[in-house]
């Protein structure tokens, strides 16, 4: 009997932490193109490099908060993890069917002099500046804000040139309960501006 004792004491503490923390709710990361890009393979050509998004976030881990009205909090997470390369499969992913192929690049200084380099006709390199969504819940309602931040870098070889842009999103909304459904139907909507817009004219 008291053996069994002494484990019911951890398990009672790790049950109080779990709670008290809140835990960490999935959010699916999923870049759903709306529009068509009839130009798209004749900007960037046949064949895109594709680095690796760079997640240059202090904090890595979360994508976002939920603080109730009366409770602990909770986090979401990006699904698949990390978020840098939940982003960098969603776009390679989606490119195929507008006639570009993207081929995985490791590494790539920015340069617009190492282009020639390269064994593609363009490169694509994302930074990953901000990417959050903030939930505050009050006694009737929750106020969600979601915060996204790129730097996009385009190298074209035929160009020898480097387009930056830099896009910054802001949406917020009130909503009865903020859910992980609801923080992912918001992040991917705005995924889907930025790089329906992006692709529309990359540069």
């Amino acid at each position: 009997m008291r053996s069994y004792r002494w484990l019911f004491i951890p398990f009672m503490f790790f049950f109080i932490f779990a709670c008290a923390k809140g835990g960490a709710h999935l959010v699916r990361i999923q870049y759903q193109p709306v529009k068509e890009f009839p130009s798209l393979s004749e900007k960037v050509g046949p064949t895109l490099g594709l680095v690796p998004f760079k997640d240059e976030r202090p904090d890595q881990l979360y994508i976002g908060r939920h603080t109730p009205y009366d409770g602990s909090l909770s986090y979401f997470k990006s699904d698949p993890f990390p978020l840098n390369q939940a982003m960098t499969d969603s776009i390679s992913n989606r490119l195929s069917r507008f006639g570009v192929k993207t081929v995985p690049i490791q590494n790539w200084d920015g340069r617009p002099e190492s282009l020639k380099d390269m064994g593609t006709d363009t490169v694509l390199m994302v930074e990953i500046k901000r990417f959050w969504t903030e939930g505050k819940a009050g006694a009737f309602r929750t106020n969600a804000k979601t915060s996204v931040h790129f730097v996009i870098h385009l190298g074209v070889k035929k160009e020898g040139k480097v387009f930056t842009r830099n896009v910054e999103v802001e949406k917020e909304g009130t909503f009865a309960r903020l859910t992980p459904e609801r923080v992912e139907a918001i992040v991917n909507q705005v995924l889907t501006d930025i790089f329906d817009a992006y692709f529309s004219n990359p540069y």
